[in-house]
């Protein structure tokens, strides 16, 4: 007798990510942050100088909704945004040193619900394959996930 058929990808991760997405908010308000805030501060230190444009696109984001959540954030004081010494029309964006510890702190408290999750319902060899699996994964270019061939 055959095992029975596994669900698809996308049909055990979406509802996870939203479960993941709903136990993050909490974390999140208490940083003063929004998934969109978060999602900005974490994209940017993965390349400090970013226009809003490619910025929007980078994180799946309308670049209209974005500019709300860059003028709050620059508001605050947490990233700065700069003219384009080569075009004026485009903002150069950074985080600043503040931007980067509330990101930390928002990032180890998420991370530290994370580990309780994983460690109680999954084993350590478990959670290793899992984490390098889907880092694996989520490296992979967009066409690569859309043509699997090889």
């Amino acid at each position: 007798m055959s095992a029975p058929p596994r669900r698809d990808l996308a049909a055990m991760i979406v509802p996870l990510g939203r479960a993941l997405t709903a136990a993050e908010l909490p974390v999140l308000r208490e940083h003063g942050l929004t998934m969109w805030a978060y999602s900005v501060l974490l994209r940017l230190d993965e390349q400090p100088l970013r226009s809003q444009a490619a910025l929007a696109g980078a994180i799946g984001a309308d670049k209209t909704r974005i500019i709300e959540v860059l003028t709050d954030l620059g508001d605050r004081g947490l990233i700065s945004r700069t003219p384009d010494p080569a075009d004026r029309r485009v903002r150069l964006l950074a985080l600043t040193p503040e931007g980067r510890r509330i990101r930390d702190a928002a990032q180890a408290a998420i991370q530290r619900r994370e580990e309780r999750l994983l460690a109680r319902h999954l084993s350590p060899g478990q959670r290793a394959g899992l984490l390098d699996a889907l880092q694996v994964l989520a490296a992979l270019p967009p066409e690569a996930v859309s043509d699997p061939e090889p």
